[in-house]
């Protein structure tokens, strides 16, 4: 089954010195040997080029533009881009005013109307607590892909 990956997905993959980056690294890797297909939307390089090239200061990665365009080469080879589709702004429409989304959470919105569009109906993500107004995709959280059947050991709780 096909995973859009959220941007917290993103950037904790690319770096290393993050403390969820093995944990986000093992889901990937799992999905990707189950034969899962990992997808992400414009609207995530956008994020991704926003943190990482905000200061460490400002809660960001400091990198440099040379350094993102880098990283994003790097997605590139793992994740597919979802094209922007027309049709997601009307479907982003209808599930604002069904949902009655206000505030930040309008772009978790254009995320899920991307996802409903392009026929994907689980996400990956760190924040599952976003997602549940909307009945017709699951969050996945990477604890909880299960490593089983991918090579990968189990962690033992």
């Amino acid at each position: 089954m096909s995973h859009l990956v959220d941007t917290n997905i993103l950037l904790r993959f690319i770096n290393a010195s993050d403390p969820e980056h093995v944990l986000v690294r093992d889901a990937v890797r799992a999905l990707l040997l189950q034969g899962e297909a990992l997808y992400y939307l414009q609207q995530n390089r956008r994020e991704f080029w926003n943190v990482s090239t905000r200061p460490a200061a400002n809660n960001g990665l400091g990198l440099s533009v040379e350094q993102t365009i880098q990283r994003l080469a790097e997605l590139d080879a793992v994740f597919i881009r979802l094209p922007d589709r027309a049709e997601s702004g009307a479907e982003w429409d209808r599930l604002v005013t069904q949902y009655r989304v206000v505030g930040r959470a309008v772009h978790d919105a254009q995320l899920a109307a991307s996802m409903l569009v392009g026929g994907i109906t689980r996400l990956l993500t760190l924040n599952v607590e976003d997602f549940p107004r909307y009945p017709e995709i699951r969050a996945v959280h990477p604890r909880d892909v299960s490593p089983r059947g991918a090579g990968l050991p189990t962690n033992p709780e």
